[in-house]
């Protein structure tokens, strides 16, 4: 995320600033609600674990269905993508079926990342994924089940 004008000498904001400003939006909640994070460990300084959530599209396999992912910010966040698995057994065509991670081969959220991308952009990009004509009839493992 850069502030200032469109003329590319914008300032870059560091990670902690970035990732404080991503705590106040996903604390205020996102949207129509199916779409939340928020921090694992209040106590850690560095900002690197967090949890969301994503509540199944309308009208495919996966509604009703609340979904808890893991999200992980390295130090080289925003810069690099933050690693990203789901924690509710899910099938989908970006998710591995064996650990629940997110393949950025085939989620190019994460394989074309940019910088001003955010952790709420993933989530809801995950949520559209979920809702893709080759993911939204696929048959699912049993609610309530986890990698």
């Amino acid at each position: 995320m850069t502030l200032g004008g469109s003329g590319g000498s914008g300032v870059v904001v560091p990670r902690n600033f970035r990732l404080l400003e991503e705590l106040e939006r996903g604390e205020k909640g996102i949207g129509d609600g199916t779409v939340s994070y928020g921090m694992d460990d209040g106590d850690d300084i560095y900002m690197r674990s967090w949890t969301g959530t994503i509540i199944g599209p309308h009208n495919t396999v996966h509604e009703g269905r609340i979904y808890q992912l893991k999200l992980f910010c390295d130090k080289d966040y925003p810069d690099k993508p933050p690693s990203v698995r789901f924690h509710s057994r899910i099938n989908m065509t970006c998710v591995d079926p064996d650990s629940g991670v997110v393949d950025p081969k085939k989620f190019l959220v994460l394989g074309n990342w940019q910088r001003d991308y955010t952790m709420e952009y993933i989530l809801t990009h995950l949520k559209k994924e979920m809702a893709a004509s080759y993911n939204r009839k696929l048959v699912q493992p049993p609610e309530g089940t986890y990698f």
